[in-house]
C-alpha cells in the first residue's frame, strides 16, 4: 500500500496533533489503497465460537469507503441511495468515488455538509443499498460495540470493544472544531481512515459515526470517539431537506481559562469558559456578556471548560431563554439569553 502521505492530508493531521487529537480521515495516499479479498465465502453457521461474525455479514454491505481526491474515508448507508460520512473526509470534493464491500464502485455526488457537527451526505449512482438500523437512544457504558470501516484503507475491517463513556469531549478540541464535543468514547480501535464509518451495538444496530481519536503518541491507548447516531439522522434529515443544518448559536468566541490569563484579568474563579470575543449583534452581547467575562454555568449546567459550554449549548433551542452564569473580575452576575441560530 502506497504510504505517501498528500499534502491535504499532511495539513490536517499537522494541525491535529498540535491538540494530541488525529481525525480519522488522516490517511495515507488511496493510488493502491487496499482492497477485499474477492473470494466469495459461504458464512459459517452461528455458534458459540462464532463471536459477531452474523452481525458483521449483515451490516458490512451497509459500510462504504469514501474516496474523495487523495483521500480515504468510510462512510454508512442512510437511505437506499444516500451515504452519510463526515464533513472532513470529504473536505471540499463535491464528486467522490464510494466502494462497496461487495468490490463494486460507483460516483457519488456530495449534497450538502455541516461543519459545526463534521457531517456530510453524500448521493450514489448505485441504488437500493442496504440502510441499517441506526438507534435513537444512547448506548450505556459497558456494552459491547463493534467498529466497521476502511483504516488505512483496508477496506470493511472490523474491531471490538466497549462503549466506554458518553458526553465525551476531547480536551482542546473546541478551539478547532466544535464537532469534537458530547461525544461517544470507545475503547474499538479507530485508525486513520475509520472517519465516517459504523459503530455497532452487538444488534447490529448502528449508534454512532465515527468521528476522531487520540493517538497512541499523546500517551492513549484505544481512544476512540463517534457522534450519537440520534445526533446523525437529525442533521442528515436537515441536510437532505434544506441543505443546510441549524444550530443554537451564542455569537462568542471561546478559550480557556488559564492560570496566568485568570491571574491578568483578576478572576475569582479557576475554572469555566473565557469569552474571547462577542458577535455584537449576537444574543450574547444583547444580554450585556463581555470579552473577559468567564461562564461558569449555562441552561443549569456547571461550566468548566469551552467543550461544556458547547455540549451544553447543543441542548438548547433557537428563541429557548436560558439562565447564565458568569464571572467578572471577583463578581459573579446572573444573565438571561434569548438563543440564536446559525447554519453550519
Amino acid at each position: 500500500m502506497n504510504s505517501t502521505v498528500s499534502p491535504r492530508t499532511a495539513r490536517i493531521c499537522g494541525a491535529v496533533a498540535a491538540a494530541a487529537i488525529a481525525l480519522s480521515a488522516c490517511t495515507t495516499g488511496s493510488s493502491n489503497p487496499a482492497q477485499p479479498n474477492a473470494t466469495t465465502t459461504t458464512p459459517a453457521p452461528a455458534g458459540p465460537g462464532a463471536g459477531y461474525a452474523d452481525v458483521v455479514d449483515r451490516v458490512s454491505p451497509s459500510v462504504v469507503t469514501v474516496q474523495a481526491g487523495q483521500d480515504l474515508g468510510s462512510g454508512v448507508v442512510l437511505r437506499p441511495d444516500v451515504v452519510v460520512t463526515n464533513q472532513h473526509v470529504v473536505g471540499t470534493q463535491r464528486e467522490v468515488t464510494i466502494a462497496y464491500a461487495d468490490g463494486a464502485r460507483s460516483p457519488g455526488t456530495v449534497l450538502a455538509t455541516d461543519t459545526i457537527t463534521d457531517l456530510a451526505v453524500v448521493r450514489t449512482d448505485r441504488k437500493n443499498l442496504p440502510v441499517p438500523q441506526y438507534r435513537n437512544d444512547l448506548p450505556r457504558p459497558g456494552e459491547r460495540a463493534l467498529a466497521i470501516g476502511s483504516p488505512l484503507g483496508f477496506e470493511n475491517s472490523v474491531t471490538a470493544g466497549i462503549i466506554s463513556g458518553l458526553h465525551r469531549e476531547i480536551p482542546g478540541s473546541a478551539g478547532q472544531t466544535q464537532s469534537l464535543v458530547d461525544l461517544i468514547q470507545t475503547d474499538a480501535s479507530i485508525s486513520p481512515g475509520n472517519s465516517g464509518g459504523a459503530l455497532l451495538d452487538t444488534q447490529g444496530r448502528v449508534v454512532g459515526i465515527n468521528e476522531a481519536y487520540i493517538p497512541p503518541a499523546a500517551g492513549a491507548v484505544s481512544l476512540g470517539f463517534a457522534i450519537p447516531s440520534a445526533t446523525v439522522t437529525d442533521i442528515a434529515d436537515q441536510l437532505l431537506t434544506k441543505g443546510t443544518a441549524t444550530h443554537p448559536y451564542l455569537g462568542i468566541s471561546l478559550g480557556r481559562l488559564t492560570p496566568d490569563i485568570q491571574q491578568k484579568l483578576g478572576v475569582h474563579t479557576d475554572h469555566g469558559a473565557l469569552v474571547l470575543g462577542i458577535d455584537q449583534s449576537g444574543p450574547a452581547a444583547a444580554s450585556g456578556i463581555r470579552t473577559g467575562d468567564v461562564i461558569t454555568e449555562f441552561a443549569g449546567t456547571p461550566i468548566r471548560s469551552v467543550e461544556d459550554l458547547l455540549a451544553a449549548l447543543r441542548h438548547t433551542q433557537p428563541g429557548q431563554k436560558v439562565p447564565a452564569t458568569l464571572i467578572r473580575a471577583d463578581t459573579s452576575q446572573s444573565v438571561t439569553l434569548t438563543i440564536g441560530s446559525r447554519t453550519g
